[in-house]
């Protein structure tokens, strides 16, 4: 049977596909410096005689063809990129490069379709149609390599009918997947934040224009787009996470300097919300005697997983993986430039657990520690490619 088959595949090449994220976790690079990386995945992709060519600068994309008669064409994506984070992992894969890390797993994602392509390609006989392997650039940083690769045409030539791609989740034991139909993850914007006042001596505040007491105002007034704007049954999001005020115990400065993010599940509350809060933020500047200038950069759209596709996923899951390693999904208030696809063709975006308690595995993404249960990544990548192959309709 293909479901047998393919497992074995995929257990014959683990201890490879684990060579890979190791030696991957160990050179990370950041978004759109991926050179060795890409012509690590250039190099893999020759191993198994796979057609690539390179796109938006560090990206590949390739195709496995069928051998059976066929047009149509689904396409897997996994991201390439690493963070700005020094790791404290005492493991001998350690990231080399000081400072950057695969802190978000794509290490991970890539390796696994790495494998997943080795899959495919052993058994293009039994199936019809066509692969196309996305290995994506940036997605961590705006304006992100999804809409770069969509621009120089990736969604085309040939044009996929759906798009698949999934994301380590630690709180997700190995072995497991989270999948959830309809809006899946927040759309995200950047906010950066100038408020001028007048500065001067602590001990005369009557004689200064507090910056300083402004952006207080405007951390707690902003929230209410939140708590009192928003409808309650709109995820929505505002977070400030950098304030500089840069002063002194004694010196009130001319400025303060703030950054956050903003996140939604909806198109058109994501555009009244910035213009409510660049008016609030205006109003409460002005009215203390001060000004601002308020700057949105508008990032990624929200992740929308569509419906039939994700039911047809998460019946294949079931198969192969088992119906009690299949769970629901919550909604994620992250964000992810895979939505950029997931807006234009029909996809689906699963979470594939790397998480294990007992062994200790289980520090979020984006910190420091984070580590994944290597034993996820024959599940991860004997699933996709049986998601490939049953899409296909083989």
């Amino acid at each position: 049977m293909l479901i047998e088959e393919i497992k074995e595949h995929a257990n014959r090449i683990s201890e490879t596909v684990i060579s890979y994220r190791r030696h991957l976790h160990a050179h990370p690079e950041l978004s759109f410096k991926e050179y060795e990386t890409s012509a690590f995945i250039k190099e893999r992709l020759n191993e198994l005689e796979i057609e690539w060519q390179p796109m938006a600068g560090t990206g590949v994309v390739a195709l496995i063809k069928g051998e059976q008669s066929s047009d149509k064409v689904i396409a897997l994506r996994a991201d390439i990129d690493a963070l700005p984070v020094t790791e404290a992992n005492a493991v001998s894969y350690a990231s080399q490069n000081n400072g950057v890390m695969h802190a978000c797993g794509h290490d991970v994602h890539t390796s696994s379709l790495l494998g997943t392509a080795s899959i495919l390609q052993s058994i293009k006989h039994r199936f019809a149609g066509t692969v196309k392997l996305i290995f994506q650039p940036a997605e961590e940083v705006l304006p992100g390599g999804a809409g770069i690769m969509i621009k120089e045409g990736v969604l085309d030539n040939p044009k996929p009918a759906a798009v698949f791609g999934q994301h380590v989740s630690p709180f997700i034991e190995a072995g497991k997947i989270g999948i959830r139909k309809g809006k899946f993850m927040a759309s995200m914007d950047e906010i950066f934040v100038i408020i001028r006042g007048r500065g001067g001596h602590g001990a005369q505040p009557h004689r200064n224009i507090d910056p300083v007491m402004i952006a207080a105002q405007m951390l707690v007034g902003l929230q209410q787009v939140v708590s009192r704007i928003a409808n309650p049954t709109m995820p929505t999001v505002l977070s400030f996470g950098k304030v500089i005020a840069n002063g002194a115990i004694n010196i009130i400065p001319d400025e303060v300097y703030m950054e956050g993010t903003f996140r939604t599940l909806d198109e058109k509350w994501r555009e009244e919300a910035h213009e409510r809060m660049k008016k609030m933020a205006t109003g409460i500047s002005e009215s203390m005697g001060g000004s601002c200038d308020f700057t949105i950069s508008k990032g990624y759209p929200y992740l929308v997983n569509d419906e039939r596709l994700t039911e047809q996923v998460s019946a294949y899951a079931e198969e192969y993986l088992g119906k009690e390693n299949v769970e629901a999904a919550d909604i994620w208030m992250a964000a992810e430039d895979f939505a950029r696809y997931s807006q234009l063709t029909p996809s689906c975006f699963y979470l594939i657990g790397v998480g294990n308690k007992e062994k200790g595995i289980t520090s979020s993404l984006h910190t420091p520690t984070f580590n994944i249960d290597e034993s996820s990544l024959v599940f991860s990548t004997g699933l996709m490619a049986y998601i490939a192959i049953k899409q296909l309709g083989n």
